[in-house]
């Protein structure tokens, strides 16, 4: 009966795209592909508020908010990330995930059209799809080919445009400005997820709906959709995937409180994260000049490689010299475009950095890294 898993998985070996877990050992490798870019799931601060909240609240929520799961830490989070967010309201979700399941599909439905950049998170792709709302797709960044399917798309009762802020797997950052300016002009609802941006990086441009995550530069676990009060009110009662699910822990709600505030008031933190970003986009050469791997606008930073299997071979070899960097390939990325996804955090030191950077130069000629 389930033949087919055991040929798939031969299939995926064949192909190098096997996916196995690897054990993360603080102690013998130096992380190079965490999200945690401000290193606040380690702050004393951040446990500290997290470890409070344990003491007063257990750990687990219990049930869904709207039945036993609500707490003060709750509400208090979501006015803090309303304000942080500069806008009326929020609604925390358990996972950035289900913030995007829940808003879209909320939205939007058959007769409807939702608009979205080619390299959108798997999250919105997936809540585009299960919404049922008709699905249109822009290349990457080309605002051009937006307004024209914005032009065409007049017969659908709502259109809703959405995209990244800062792309996941490439670390380039959307026209914000210019998408929002083109839902103004032609009546669409824009949503923006800013989960790799939060705390990060500032960009131009106020959506309709702008969606974040927890569990990146602010260092916890969940979601957000912040907008209107309506927008929230809305989404309190439409979106399943905050109606029909177990709350966050009140100890996650704290820890992105705390995370929140470090944010605002230790600004050394995002100054030392765009220092190493720096170090890291400038190789160091043989006879003493400097060669460029790309202008980084984040702090994601692609090494193309192309193949997945040399892909892979050279995570590997980063593995045994005591650096983790993850390998992405196929279906994440398109074929041919398999690469090294370093994340750049504010707690990495300089002499890690140029370590690195090092072993990269070994590994990877110069042509690919100028890819």
């Amino acid at each position: 009966m389930f033949e087919f898993i055991n040929q798939e998985l031969t299939e995926l070996r064949k192909a190098g795209l096997y996916r196995e877990l690897r054990l993360i050992d603080l102690k013998s490798h130096k992380i190079f592909c965490s999200n945690d870019y401000l290193g606040l799931s380690k702050h004393p601060k951040v446990k500290e508020r997290a470890i409070a909240a344990i003491k007063e609240f257990g750990f687990g929520a219990g049930a869904s908010r709207l039945i036993s799961g609500n707490t003060p830490l709750h509400e208090e989070l979501e006015h803090k990330i309303a304000k942080f967010k500069k806008r009326e309201a929020a609604l925390v979700f358990p996972t950035g995930y289900m913030a995007n399941l829940g808003a879209i599909t909320s939205l939007v439905n058959e007769n409807d059209t939702v608009i979205i950049d080619r390299l959108n998170h798997a999250s919105i792709i997936d809540a585009c799809r299960l919404s049922r709302a008709k699905l249109q797709v822009y290349p990457h960044k080309d605002l051009a080919t937006l307004e024209k399917i914005l032009q065409r798309s007049e017969k659908f009762k709502k259109r809703l445009i959405v995209t990244d802020a800062v792309f996941s797997m490439d670390g380039d950052i959307s026209p914000v400005k210019e998408i929002v300016a083109l839902g103004k002009k032609y009546n669409a609802m824009t949503m923006v997820d800013y989960a790799h941006a939060t705390g990060v990086v500032e960009i131009e441009g106020e959506p309709d709906i702008a969606m974040g995550t927890l569990s990146k530069a602010l260092g916890s676990i969940g979601g957000f959709i912040a907008g209107s009060q309506g927008l929230i009110d809305y989404l309190r009662n439409k979106a399943r995937s905050f109606i029909y699910t177990t709350a966050l822990p009140p100890a996650a709600c704290a820890a992105s409180i705390a995370a929140l505030e470090i944010i605002e008031s230790e600004l050394q933190l995002k100054k030392r994260l765009w220092k190493n970003i720096r170090t890291l986009s400038l190789w160091e050469r043989g006879d003493g000049s400097r060669q460029r791997v790309r202008v980084a606008e984040s702090s994601i930073i692609p090494i193309m490689i192309g193949s997945a299997e040399r892909t892979m071979n050279i995570s590997k070899k980063l593995f045994d010299n005591g650096f983790f960097i993850s390998g992405i390939r196929p279906p994440t990325v398109p074929e041919g475009e398999s690469r090294l996804r370093i994340t750049i955090t504010a707690d990495q030191s300089k002499e890690d950095i140029e370590c690195l950077a090092s072993l990269l130069q070994e590994l990877i000629p110069a042509a690919a890294r100028l890819t």
